[in-house]
């Protein structure tokens, strides 16, 4: 695993969140997409944002508007700006690469990704 998440935590409903996923070993995944998925208690994995190789970004549908996927210029590290956030957003939220955005969102499983991270907690009460 190279990937590191950071920046879960608890927030108030309507509060805002920024997600990191950084590369241990300074990996830019060249010819990956990047994106990121959840999974809330007793539910199945859920695709949430991609960004592919051309910069191109992809949401599901119920978070455009409130989630925002980035990566910074070196290209090393990923984000995910979560706005407006809702009680329903709680989960853990993990950073992944795969060959296609389209194996993330709609997601899968985890044998169509590349590799993954060990996930961070988000918590909206």
């Amino acid at each position: 695993v190279q990937l590191v998440e950071s920046g879960g935590g608890s927030v108030e409903a309507g509060g805002s969140l920024r997600l990191s996923c950084a590369n241990s070993r300074q990996y830019t995944y060249p010819g990956f997409c990047m994106g990121w998925f959840r999974q809330a208690p007793g539910k199945e994995r859920e695709g949430v944002a991609t960004i592919d190789v051309d910069g191109t970004t992809n949401y599901a549908d119920s978070l455009k508007g409130r989630f925002n996927i980035s990566k910074d210029t070196t290209k090393t590290t990923l984000y995910l700006q979560m706005n407006s956030l809702e009680p329903t957003d709680t989960a853990e939220y993990t950073c992944a690469a795969a060959k296609l955005c389209g194996a993330m969102l709609p997601m899968s499983g985890l044998g169509a990704l590349y590799d993954w991270g060990q996930g961070t907690q988000v918590t909206v009460s």
